[in-house]
């Protein structure tokens, strides 16, 4: 793409607000511009500025009166679930059973893997999400899959097949050794090339063997700028059967503390019903808890501690967990959550803080502040342009909207795919018009 222009409202974060009448931790340009050049930001600023800085008869996209933000982060997701949202009538570990391993076993297929994997994209791109850190099935073929596709839309992603070798279904299970060898091939692979990252996943503990965990530290020592994904204290009956499994650990987290998979770039989803211990090792080893509420409140998990996370120091992510998760909006993300943490503690989420943590929050937690999550010049170009007027609903009751935080409340609230009127990534148009 040559040099290009888009003109619109900038928002972008560069701390994380602290109050809602913190002025001091974003930049707001009325008229905003953003010079887009091989992929990256180039420049930053009003338009008039902006335009100075670019070539003679640059084109201009204008987006106006539209926002233009960091484009979305979802750093918990199951990319072979795509077929599974919206399963009814279970809790956690009933719901794996009836329905998402079934669905897993369908990505031994390569051909169903690419295809899934070209919707799955279309999808999280129609809701402005331009990164996604994905868990892959156990099969190396899902892996491939979802880099490939991610690598044809030059998208940034984090991902890794499941190490999973027992208490689930014979196709979807994995063993010790294959499991290490198929990662061992992902990571030389895909690792580090273009915009990928892999991560080391071991499902949850409930369905890796000691042996299989001995596996996962083995490729985590050898791979420290690998990310590491699991899941923890998700669900009470997953926690007693974890602890049956294992019983001299201390409590859930001990099992991953034990096997040497607890530092900065591991990603624990849920976290919701964690001891006073864990929270201890948490913050410790600066390991970093992933808030999913929509999967939370569907399926009756619990309700994440937010405001106690966050006063210990933790670096809280956010993400939709498609597909225990009810929705690919960031957006919709944001609106339960905002609910989950008001009823459990009262905390009203503020829009500014809410739209912080889809953006730049995510990519401090996920250690990429330095390329994703702001609209800084030098930044990778992931941009999403968002409608607040996208329905009818919305444009009257923008009618009477008075300030910015009240716009991001009424996106946080109301929008959905269809106020996200264009998604870039890496600088070019992404989302699929009707």
């Amino acid at each position: 793409m040559a040099e290009t222009i888009l003109r619109g409202r900038l928002l972008t974060f560069h701390g994380e607000p602290q109050t809602p009448a913190d002025e001091t931790a974003h930049l707001y340009i009325e008229d905003g511009a953003l010079l887009l050049d091989g992929g990256l930001i180039r420049a930053r600023g009003s338009f008039s500025v902006v335009q100075s800085k670019a070539a003679e008869g640059v084109k201009v996209i204008d987006h106006r009166p539209h926002l233009l933000v960091p484009g979305f982060i979802d750093t918990h997701l199951h990319f072979p679930q795509v077929q599974v949202i919206a399963s009814w009538g279970a809790q956690l570990l009933d719901w794996l059973e009836n329905y998402t391993f079934p669905a897993e076993s369908l990505y031994a297929d390569a051909g169903h893997c690419a295809a899934m994997a070209v919707r799955f994209f279309d999808e999280v791109i129609a809701n402005g999400t331009t990164t996604t850190v994905a868990y892959c099935s156990s099969h190396k073929t899902s892996a491939d899959a979802y880099f490939t596709e991610a690598a044809r839309r030059n998208m940034r992603v984090i991902g890794g097949k499941v190490l999973m070798d027992r208490n689930a279904p014979e196709g979807v299970r994995d063993t010790p050794q294959s499991g290490y060898d198929d990662s061992k091939a992902l990571i030389g692979s895909w690792h580090g090339k273009g915009r990928a990252h892999y991560a080391i996943t071991p499902r949850f503990a409930i369905t890796s063997t000691p042996e299989q965990m001995d596996a996962a530290q083995a490729l985590a020592a050898e791979h420290p700028d690998c990310f590491i994904q699991t899941h923890l204290d998700e669900n009470h009956d997953e926690i007693a059967e974890t602890m049956a499994l294992y019983p001299d650990a201390p409590d859930y987290l001990g099992i991953y503390e034990h096997y040497g998979l607890l530092r900065a770039n591991t990603l624990l989803g849920h976290c919701i019903h964690m001891q006073p211990r864990e929270v201890d090792v948490l913050i410790a080893t600066d390991a970093r808890p992933v808030f999913c509420p929509t999967s939370n409140l569907f399926l009756g998990s619990g309700l994440f501690d937010y405001e106690g996370l966050r006063a210990r120091g933790a670096k809280s992510a956010i993400a939709t967990d498609i597909g225990g998760g009810t929705s690919y909006s960031m957006l919709r993300t944001l609106h339960e959550g905002y609910k989950a943490l008001a009823t459990r503690d009262g905390t009203k989420m503020h829009p500014l803080r809410a739209f912080y943590w889809a953006t730049l929050g995510n990519a401090i937690a996920l250690g990429l502040e330095d390329r994703i999550g702001t609209l800084d010049e030098g930044s990778e170009a992931d941009i999403v342009v968002l409608d607040s007027r996208a329905t009818s609903a919305m444009a009257l009751r923008m009618e009477t909207c008075k300030s910015l935080s009240e716009e991001l409340f009424i996106l946080q609230i109301m929008a959905d795919d269809r106020s996200v009127a264009e998604t870039y990534v890496a600088g070019e148009p992404m989302k699929k018009k009707d």
